[in-house]
């Protein structure tokens, strides 16, 4: 491009000047190419200044924009640090009362949007955590249905049912009126002031209310199992009331309560084996004492009276134990915040490893010579250590090794059994050995989480807890055993606390209820008319009694059934009563109690109207 203009200035000036001469000519293209060259010079140099500008330019851009966007970052960081500190101080102000109290105290006068949310996502997920583990625990009142439908006689089923039932109706009402307010309701240290019926309680508690309600069901439950098979039913509307309301909520708000004396000490009950179990089987304790054994129990000839059904006994301690492992776990009431997660898995780990030591240590100790009886392998006996291992670890399941969990299983294992020996003894008839499990487990555990807790005294620290727990329980056991010593004392005075002999020995599901758990015609069909031998006239003895013949138990025909030793003998549409026993007594238009002629009882016997027909009775003469 160069040449090109060159050799076009040339033939511009030949033909632009033709009068100059050729040096003219010359010494002016000379001039010419030099401002050729200057321009073209230029040209470059301006080029160059415009890329070296336009590269500072882009660089100083650069720079103002990284400026701009470490300043924005560093705001944003500032900002995002502000909120961390915000959401720590906000955390460390959240007390939660021995895993119960579930408030989340917010600081700050005016919280940030992301203080606001985690807020209200805390409260959320603590509300949701109360509500299923809540529902959870709330499956033990199916296994101790189980438990005590199996381990009563199957003529006092439906009444057994039936007070489990109520445990949770009765205690329903007795809790939202009178209960939770006692027990959570502010006031002092040694009971709570408001919210009497749910007044002035905030849509937030009751999540917590329903939590603390089924545990409430739990206490007075235990003492139903005592004293089963003999109480009487308007008795037990009265001591299951009474436990609900008064009884166990103040022990709780001793401990569980924020205001509660025990609660500012050093008393220490993480899941409630004093507050719990140690409150009702207390009571139990009490009410067998006073209601007295069952008919046939005790005496001459006296023998142990067994439950009916141990798969219904062997459903309930499965319930149990995975119940149990929920009331443990939930007992933190919380899951939102840090090492709640942590808290819950140690509490159902050491759980787990409470309850199988307790179990194998009672099936071992009671398959030895050491227990003065018949060695076999029980399994309602290793079904009940674990039980009690369970219950002992409660009270510190959140603190304690996993070695130390074995150590307390076994021996709560062991306490149950040397209870569960005793009583008998002392010629106190507990039928669901709801004592040695609740009372023995749950003193065992409060002396336990002091010795075996980090920092406890096995590891050389203070008996600071231990003294405490000491008092507590004391405090538990005046408390419960006094106002128990009361009500069943005033109830057997006013002649309230035990039902009539004659249907004690007859059964309550019949005669209180009008509902046998298991009816007799309901046995009697068709395909086992073949069951008596026609030739010999003698029942086929490999079938039981309950697969026989109507014609054998004298259904059909006017004969008398003899009464069979051990167990009664009924039928519909009876035959007139026998000449040799004549009615003296009628008890509530239901029942009479037939006497021989010298007055003395040799066949209980008596009729029951049940719509348009009766049912004859006879059973095994009393001592």
């Amino acid at each position: 491009m160069a040449g090109d203009g060159k050799q076009m200035t040339k033939l511009n000036l030949e033909r632009d000047s033709p009068n100059l001469s050729r040096a003219q000519l010359d010494y002016m293209r000379l001039v010419e190419n030099q401002n050729l060259e200057r321009v073209q010079k230029l040209a470059r140099l301006r080029r160059n200044n415009i890329i070296v500008g336009s590269s500072l330019g882009l660089a100083a851009l650069s720079i103002y924009g990284y400026a701009i966007y470490s300043v924005k970052q560093e705001k944003f960081l500032d900002e995002l640090d502000y909120n961390l500190r915000d959401l720590e101080v906000s955390l460390a102000a959240t007390n939660m009362d021995a895993g119960h109290n579930v408030s989340l105290l917010m600081s700050g006068e005016n919280p940030t949007p992301m203080s606001r949310e985690l807020d209200i996502l805390q409260k959320d997920l603590d509300t949701l955590f109360l509500i299923v583990f809540g529902i959870l625990i709330f499956i033990l009142q199916t296994g101790f249905a189980f438990l005590e439908a199996g381990s009563v006689r199957s003529k006092n089923t439906t009444n057994i049912l039936l007070k489990n039932m109520l445990d949770v109706f009765i205690g329903g009402i007795a809790y939202w009126l009178v209960g939770f307010p006692l027990a959570f309701g502010g006031g002092n240290s040694f009971s709570g002031t408001e919210y009497w019926a749910s007044y002035g309680l905030s849509d937030e508690h009751l999540a917590f209310w329903f939590f603390q309600f089924v545990i409430a069901t739990t206490a007075s439950t235990i003492i139903s199992g005592s004293m089963a098979e003999r109480c009487a039913f308007n008795a037990y509307l009265i001591y299951t009331t009474v436990l609900s309301a008064v009884v166990y909520p103040v022990v709780s708000h001793w401990t569980w309560s924020d205001v509660g004396w025990l609660k500012t000490q050093h008393y220490q009950d993480f899941g409630g084996s004093g507050v719990v179990h140690l409150t009702g089987g207390v009571a139990a304790l009490v009410g067998a004492l006073i209601l007295g054994p069952r008919i046939g129990r005790f005496g001459p000839k006296g023998k142990e009276i067994r439950g009916h059904s141990v798969p219904l006994a062997a459903l309930r301690g499965f319930i149990l134990l995975f119940g149990f492992l929920a009331f443990n776990g939930g007992s933190q009431a919380s899951i939102s915040h840090e090492g709640d997660a942590v808290a819950i898995a140690k509490a159902v780990f050491n759980t787990v490893i409470s309850a199988s030591s307790g179990g194998i240590a009672v099936l071992l100790v009671y398959r030895s010579v050491l227990c003065g009886r018949e060695s076999t392998w029980s399994f309602l006996m290793a079904l009940n250590g674990s039980l009690a291992g369970m219950v002992s670890i409660s009270a510190g399941c959140n603190v304690v090794r996993p070695w130390s969990a074995s150590v307390i299983g076994t021996v709560g294992g062991s306490v149950f059994l040397a209870i569960h020996t005793l009583l008998p003894k002392l010629k106190v008839d507990d039928p669901l050995d709801a004592v040695a499990v609740h009372m023995g487990g749950g003193l065992w555990g409060l002396v336990a989480v002091a010795l075996f807790q980090d920092g406890g005294i096995v590891y050389g620290g203070s008996a600071e807890v231990l003294d405490w727990n000491i008092v507590g329980a004391l405090a538990i056991v005046a408390w419960s055993g006094g106002l128990c010593l009361v009500m069943f004392g005033s109830l057997r005075l006013l002649g309230l606390l035990r039902v009539p002999p004659e249907m004690e020995i007859a059964g309550m599901d019949i005669l209180k209820h009008g509902e046998p758990a298991y009816p007799a015609d309901a046995w009697l069909e068709s395909q086992y008319d073949g069951s008596v031998n026609t030739q010999e006239n003698k029942r086929n003895s490999n079938l039981p009694p309950n697969m026989s013949a109507p014609e054998e138990f004298g259904l059909t025909n006017s004969q008398d059934p003899a009464p069979v030793p051990g167990r009664l003998v009924y039928w519909s549409h009876a035959e007139p009563v026998p000449s040799h026993l004549s009615p003296v007594v009628s008890l509530n238009n239901h029942e009479a109690n037939y006497l021989n002629s010298n007055n003395s009882v040799s066949e209980a016997g008596f009729t029951v109207r049940l719509g348009d027909h009766d049912l004859r009775v006879l059973v095994e003469p009393r001592d």
